[in-house]
């Protein structure tokens, strides 16, 4: 096993007076696609927040490249890590081509208020991306997937070894969650990035993704390849959902497709109330 990317030990944050992130400890392997997932409200994006340095932790340590972030500069931050947030947005008309070339900051001196118009990096970012041939567009004309596409070539611009994605295909359509998924898998394939990306398609985390961390109430479930972390039994303990699950036959991922909400089931009952045809994929 490789030595973690980025880990986080004993991870607590509270906000308001109530403590959202309970105790979390987590490894990163690097060169990898991780998935956070869970329920609506289990602390994913706040966990988020607190691997890259967004938010104050009230105990505990995140260590990037075995450096505590608590001592790295900003810029030296983004040298190494590129965060995408949920509904990146901007005003006024700026194109495509000054948008990514933000993601160059980390690399200026400081006396260099804007990065040059054309640098080889912002170049080859918008290229990766497939946005290249929008550059001068102003990026209020582009569809979701287009700026979303332009959000990942801004976070390629910083030439990070880490990149944080927190709900990348939100508001996509099903197209285009998939063109921008490809991507993702695409860059960690010919670059070597490591990601970690909070997503809520059970099957696609699967899919795309070599790790999986669960998360319920502000901590963590479970955590392991999809076939561990997505099992029928999994899914029904932390999603508190009845599923079928199957397997991909090109890629032999879990297909994970919802049935009903298992509201009243007790726990202990769910082995016996799997589909028969399902029992011998689990055990």
């Amino acid at each position: 096993m490789s030595a973690p990317i980025l880990s986080a030990r004993e991870v607590r944050l509270n906000l308001g007076g109530h403590e959202i992130l309970h105790g979390i400890s987590l490894d990163f392997e690097p060169h990898r696609i991780h998935a956070i997932l869970g329920p609506n409200g289990c602390g994913k994006t706040t966990l988020v927040k607190a691997l890259c340095g967004a938010t104050k932790l009230s105990h505990g340590e995140v260590r990037l490249d075995g450096e505590s972030i608590s001592r790295l500069s900003a810029s030296a931050m983004a040298r190494k890590m590129a965060v995408v947030w949920q509904g990146g947005h901007i005003t006024g008309d700026i194109t495509v081509r000054r948008l990514v070339s933000y993601g160059r900051y980390a690399h200026l001196p400081w006396w260099q208020l804007r990065p040059p118009a054309h640098d080889q990096a912002v170049e080859q970012a918008m290229a990766r991306t497939g946005v290249l041939p929008m550059a001068e567009r102003r990026v209020e004309t582009l569809s979701g997937g287009e700026r979303q596409r332009v959000w990942l070539a801004a976070a390629l611009a910083q030439e990070p070894q880490l990149l944080l994605l927190d709900e990348p295909t939100t508001y996509l359509d099903i197209a285009h969650q998939i063109d921008i998924l490809e991507l993702v898998r695409d860059l960690n394939q010919t670059m070597g990035l490591t990601v970690i990306a909070v997503l809520h398609d059970l099957t696609q985390a699967a899919r795309y993704c070599d790790h999986c961390v669960v998360m319920g109430d502000g901590r963590v479930l479970r955590q392991g390849s999809p076939d561990q972390a997505l099992s029928w039994s999994a899914v029904a303990q932390d999603f508190a959902v009845d599923s079928w699950v199957t397997h991909d036959p090109d890629g032999q991922r879990p297909v994970i497709q919802p049935r009903r909400r298992m509201r009243d089931t007790d726990p202990e009952t769910w082995p016996s109330t799997m589909p028969a045809e399902l029992h011998h994929k689990q055990r």
